[in-house]
């Protein structure tokens, strides 16, 4: 089998790489471990910033979301029992962001690819990358119970932190920066509309606490938990009495509740491979790089790294110069560390840490009082959090 471009992984970055490279006239294969269904239900992000929203919007899979998707133009810094408002538009040049699930994303670009007649294999295993020091790169793996060889001009991996694509360079290739943190995420969807119009961030001394959506309809809350910690460890209701106490305030706000239908607990890290190409095979999204969630940054990392590698591609095919892929790693890395200090940064500003001291403590508030009072201060947030353009 033969294509230009071989992309493992359909999750929304291997998605919208096929998508882009199509509407540039340049074919690709898409290998995804896990079935349709699997990858059409997985949660993940829920954060669209408006870079990714532009590209969206730009390649004709935007509708949906800007038919259902919420326009969030601001968050909430909750500490000190009150409530603290950070406006994007007026911070950040008009910009704001979208919420709209992960799971939702990777369903358009499904039926977009589906519509286009794009090769999309679910439940194709890939087993080996080879030759990406040469000039005729493969993949191999397998489908239907048979084992089939991809020839391409390139190999793409969006396959995810533990995918085939990372582990196919040679070790002394790449230069592994990570963190681990001492703290996990217990995260809940829940059937009950929102208790509040945009996200709040909460830092209470208890632990950090986020109130989410994924629709008007379905509430997405997380808690700052042991890392060892199970989802057996903690029963619905107590989640929820956790939760009420660290968004608690002294207006009246109250947290809906309502029935738990899915429970999982995430643990916290940072992570960044480079560069992000070998030879023909060039790394994308959670392959190369993992930030802690607290930034909402994971997902439009994905997408700004394909629509870099989806631009310096169709370059390529259309003047027949690499100048744009050679200048690929480069390009993404810079975006990729400025999300992961801001992401850094907001992590360790609103968890308190297991050992941490009154003097952490009063620093920790400090800053969180100069955030909502400096306008310099909520800028810089704002502008991180909306996202920085791709260039």
């Amino acid at each position: 089998m033969r294509t230009s471009v071989a992309i493992i992984g359909a999750g929304p970055a291997g998605l919208l790489l096929s998508h882009l490279l199509h509407r540039q006239g340049i074919d690709s294969t898409v290998l995804e471990l896990r079935s349709r269904a699997y990858a059409e239900r997985r949660q993940r992000a829920g954060i669209l910033e408006q870079a990714t929203v532009d590209v969206l919007r730009a390649s004709g899979a935007g509708a949906r979301m800007d038919r259902e998707g919420l326009p969030h133009h601001g968050i909430e810094l909750r500490f000190d029992r009150r409530a603290h408002r950070i406006d994007f538009p007026s911070l950040a040049g008009g910009r704001s962001v979208m919420v709209y699930a992960q799971t939702e994303v990777v369903k358009d670009l499904i039926a977009l690819r589906r519509a286009a007649g794009g090769t999309l294999l679910f439940e194709a295993e890939a087993l080996s990358v080879d030759g990406i020091g040469t000039d005729a790169p493969r993949v191999r793996y397998r489908h239907d119970g048979a084992e089939h060889t991809l020839h391409c001009d390139y190999v793409i991996a969006c396959d995810g932190f533990h995918g085939i694509g990372r582990r196919s360079l040679p070790p002394d290739a790449l230069t592994v920066s990570a963190r681990e943190y001492p703290f996990a995420w217990l995260g809940i969807l829940a059937e009950v509309p929102p208790s509040c119009d945009e996200l709040v961030y909460a830092h209470h001394e208890r632990g950090f606490a986020l109130h989410s959506m994924r629709s008007r309809h379905v509430s997405r809350l997380y808690l700052q938990v042991d890392p060892h910690d199970r989802p057996a460890d903690w029963p619905d209701e107590r989640i929820w009495d956790e939760l009420e106490t660290r968004f608690a305030t002294d207006d009246g706000w109250r947290l809906r509740r309502g029935p738990v239908t899915e429970k999982s607990i995430t643990p916290m890290r940072s992570f960044v491979a480079e560069p992000m190409r070998y030879g023909r095979l060039f790394l994308a999204g959670d392959a190369a790089h993992i930030v802690p969630p607290t930034g909402a940054k994971g997902l439009n990392l994905a997408v700004a790294d394909v629509t870099l590698l989806a631009r310096a591609l169709a370059h390529r095919y259309a003047h027949g110069d690499p100048s744009l892929l050679d200048a690929y790693s480069e390009a993404a890395l810079r975006r990729v560390w400025r999300a992961e200090h801001f992401s850094y940064t907001l992590t360790t500003l609103l968890h308190p840490a297991p050992d941490e001291s009154a003097f952490d403590r009063r620093l920790r508030l400090s800053h969180l009082r100069y955030l909502v009072s400096s306008q310099a201060a909520a800028a810089s947030l704002a502008e991180n959090y909306v996202g920085l353009p791709v260039v």
